[in-house]
């Protein structure tokens, strides 16, 4: 059964939706802001309920138009945070970390400075759209928060860069050379050489070739058919840098974290560093310059093969999972994780607390309820400090460097 609720909206959950409580009902209210006060139609029963916003009776002091004709018209679900001023995101972002450590890390913690984004938007290096065949044609676009199953043509993302975008109207225009599908993704990334694209779907593709011949900006493309690994098609780089591997959407800011973690494991004076989820070894070639002795682990093929044509002979370079190599190569004075959004394998946190483990574990996350997740598993452990930097403005995810050192026994 609905009901309308009016509801004064508190603050900001890990997801983005804005929380309100009214007779002992917790609700989760997508597009409020904290201090709005709303009315919002809520179905079931119990003590949690998700709720959709019907109309804002008063409007918080935070609550600002979001420029995104998708955010409102489409109910984009790529943002979650347009409605809110930039200062207000940066401190609902904080809270969310707080939040994460005292309820799933069983930590006390101290709110976290969150470093601001030097571009509030077109900051994406990087946009990942869903292709869907509509009739005849194809369409690019992203799903709809509140019905995930729906997508809409994307007519621009003002967090992409504009190159980016022009490069996906560019690809657009030879959707009829993609592989045959229903549904397809596809990726653009912005390097050095131009854009890279990424097709991610499909079993056959017997045009690619005049797929790449039609459209001279791209720099690079690559494949993942279904279920098989990824395939490079077609390459006008001068160089064969690591365009498919993983890397932040945010280059800016990016490199301002890179910057502050290996300025944060320099001031332990290590000499033997492991960088666990390293990438293409740009914290370890840091590390490396300052003569320790670096052990980067990367289980994606190209990235790893990167770090090795990058890194001193004094360095060792290993391909795998980390959950399997890290054990191998303990002792060390100081350990980085660098997860994805799903955090460490629950092994790491059994390894890292063994008799081997490190002094000093930096971890970067960029999901706080991992984080806090993981950080449980390490309670012979303190956390010493926590700041975060937003990589993701106008979205409610946040990238985290949590440092932790050993008790003494």
């Amino acid at each position: 059964m609905r009901r309308t609720l009016s509801l004064t909206i508190d603050s900001i959950a890990s997801g983005g939706d804005g929380v309100g409580r009214a007779d002992g009902l917790v609700v989760f209210v997508p597009r409020s802001a904290p201090g709005d006060v709303i009315t919002a139609t809520v179905a079931g029963k119990g003590h949690f309920a998700r709720g959709m916003l019907r109309s804002v009776v008063r409007p918080s002091p935070v609550r600002v138009d979001p420029p995104c004709q998708h955010y409102t018209r489409d109910r984009c679900g790529g943002c979650q945070l347009q409605h809110l001023r930039y200062d207000a995101q940066l401190d609902a972002k904080s809270r969310m970390i707080t939040d994460a450590m005292q309820r799933i890390g069983k930590r006390e913690t101290n709110p976290p400075m969150v470093y601001r984004s030097a571009e509030e938007w077109r900051y994406r290096a990087k946009l990942t759209l869903a292709i869907r065949r509509r009739g005849n044609s194809w369409i690019a676009g992203l799903h709809s928060y509140d019905d995930p199953s729906h997508v809409f043509p994307l007519a621009d993302c003002p967090i992409t860069d504009r190159r980016v975008v022009t490069a996906w109207r560019e690809i657009m225009t030879a959707a009829h050379l993609l592989p045959d599908a229903p549904d397809l993704r596809g990726s653009v990334r912005w390097t050095v050489d131009g854009p890279v694209f990424v097709v991610i779907g499909g079993r056959r593709w017997t045009s690619h070739e005049t797929f790449f011949a039609a459209l001279p900006s791209l720099a690079a493309l690559y494949w993942e058919p279904a279920d098989n690994p990824r395939l490079q098609l077609g390459d006008r780089r001068p160089r064969n840098t690591p365009a498919a591997s993983f890397a932040q959407v945010n280059p800016a800011t990016a490199d301002a974290l890179r910057r502050y973690v290996a300025e944060r494991a320099l001031s332990y004076d290590p000499r033997v560093v492991v960088d666990a989820y390293s990438g293409s070894g740009d914290l370890s070639c840091i590390l490396a310059e300052h003569d320790i002795r670096v052990t980067a682990i990367e289980l994606d093929a190209d990235a790893s093969d990167w770090s090795r044509a990058r890194l001193p002979a004094s360095a060792t370079v290993v391909r795998g999972r980390v959950e399997e190599m890290l054990p191998h190569h303990l002792p060390a004075d100081l350990v980085v994780v660098n997860p994805p959004r799903a955090g460490v394998h629950e092994a790491v946190p059994a390894v890292l607390q063994g008799p081997n483990g490190p002094r000093t574990i930096i971890y970067v996350s960029c999901d706080p309820a991992t984080l806090a997740r993981d950080v449980a598993r390490l309670p012979d452990y303190q956390i010493t400090s926590m700041n975060a930097f937003d990589m993701f403005p106008q979205t409610s995810h946040v990238e985290t460097v949590c440092e932790l050192v050993r008790a003494a026994a």
